[in-house]
């Protein structure tokens, strides 16, 4: 969960949105750092968000070496009670991991749709070792329940999404990792936080130096948390004494379950629906921002399917691949889903592969698979090209976050296409043209 890159994980749980992995199907999910419906590598974690107005301005080199860094970093340290002996342990011979940096400052040009991302989180595979796993942890997964009011189904999906059910969890060691990006990586104070929160779990014995492990950006475990949010909703649910998201699954899924509580998780209550729009809807009503009862979207048309919903439940209306793809109304456990990891493609993944895990539900088939995603130099154009126009879609940054969504609204609107604020292929070809 390196994730969340938005909320203290690094959004989220996690940290990943700044990171980015790739999903496939047996290994682990890696989150989209986007928040849109053209995926790029992403949180996370695996997670790395980040990009530039034509060539992203890479951090200086450090003026002073790793050493005089440790040096100066150790005092920070023993201030927030780490002892100095598990410190001087801790960083003996620790040195910078050039892989990190180099991960860190990538900037992958070409992403994969959405639906090549929920292919791969939602495949066979996945599906059938998850089932499995509620099975044999069905005792388990009954206590976790009780305890934090968290439907078992989608820890299972966030626990295969983030490590594969504990498979890929990071072989780097976090301390190194941290260190590195406090040393010399693009968000230096962050890196320094997260450290400081490593050391200190390592002092509450949860773990010993040589078994934290996680990935590159410092996320560790069998969901991935990073260290701060460790310390803030870790939990010992196996009784022996640790927060071991590392060798107890129990331990793991607990913690994400406290998690998600804390981020308002209803038990038993969807997290969305597929729906079908009418002829003639108004596109530019799609937005996070624009939320409605179930009762108001209906009387927009919108056809939700016959299951057990509040009539006064409040939702928003989700188009992962623009108008000509399918339509969610998502709830308040779908923004519970966010706050782990801050990309609407990993939310919506949880959510159906969840659902796969009972057979309750089809995975839509009306993807425009014939639209090929715009590269990250693209995404940057189009931006560039909103600017030049008016249409202030912020920084040319290559992330199609809310002010490009409205800055493609208002462009689609002006020459009469579906306001659906999707970068599309075609859309940046129009901006060319004019």
């Amino acid at each position: 969960m390196f994730h969340p890159a938005t909320s203290g994980r690094m959004p989220g749980l996690l940290l990943c949105t700044a990171l980015a992995l790739s999903a496939c199907a047996e290994a682990p999910n890696a989150t989209p750092a986007l928040d849109t419906p053209t995926l790029a590598p992403a949180s996370t974690v695996n997670a790395a968000p980040g990009n530039s107005a034509t060539t992203e301005q890479l951090p200086a080199e450090p003026s002073i070496s790793f050493e005089a860094w440790r040096d100066a970093f150790r005092p920070k340290a023993l201030a927030v009670g780490v002892q100095a002996e598990l410190f001087d342990r801790a960083f003996a011979g620790v040195s910078p991991d050039l892989s990190v940096v180099k991960a860190d400052r990538s900037q992958p040009e070409f992403t994969r749709p959405v639906w090549e991302y929920l292919d791969g989180a939602i495949s066979a595979t996945r599906v059938r070792r998850g089932q499995a796993l509620l099975a044999q942890h069905s005792g388990t997964l009954t206590a976790i329940e009780q305890r934090y009011g968290v439907d078992r189904n989608v820890l299972v999906a966030i626990w295969g999404m983030e490590s594969s059910f504990g498979q890929f969890t990071g072989d780097k060691s976090v301390i190194r990792s941290l260190a590195t990006l406090a040393y010399e990586g693009r968000r230096p104070q962050f890196a320094e936080d997260q450290l400081l929160a490593a050391l200190l779990i390592l002092q509450h014995g949860d773990i010993a130096p040589a078994g934290m492990l996680g990935s590159w950006a410092g996320a560790m475990g069998q969901t991935q948390f990073i260290p701060t949010t460790f310390n803030s909703h870790a939990v010992d649910f196996d009784g022996d004494g640790r927060r071991d998201i590392w060798n107890s699954s129990t331990d793991a899924l607990a913690s994400a379950a406290h998690y998600l509580q804390a981020s308002g998780w209803k038990l038993g209550e969807p997290w969305g629906y597929q729906v079908a729009l009418p002829s003639g809807f108004d596109y530019a009503l799609a937005d996070s921002d624009v939320r409605k009862t179930v009762t108001e979207w209906t009387e927009q048309g919108v056809k939700v399917p016959a299951v057990a919903v509040r009539a006064d439940e409040q939702a928003y209306l989700l188009l992962p691949a623009g108008h000509r793809g399918p339509a969610y109304l998502v709830f308040g456990n779908f923004r519970a889903i966010l706050k782990y990891n801050n990309s609407s493609a990993y939310a919506l993944a949880v959510g159906l592969l969840s659902q796969r895990f009972d057979n309750s539900v089809q995975l839509p088939q009306n993807w425009p698979r014939d639209d090929l995603p715009l590269s990250r130099s693209e995404r940057i154009e189009l931006q560039e090209q909103l600017a030049a126009r008016g249409y202030e879609p912020g920084a040319a940054d290559s992330i199609i976050g809310a002010n490009t969504r409205k800055a493609i609204r208002g462009f689609q609107q002006s020459i009469g296409l579906p306001a659906d604020g999707y970068p599309t292929q075609h859309l940046l070809q129009r901006l060319r043209a004019q």
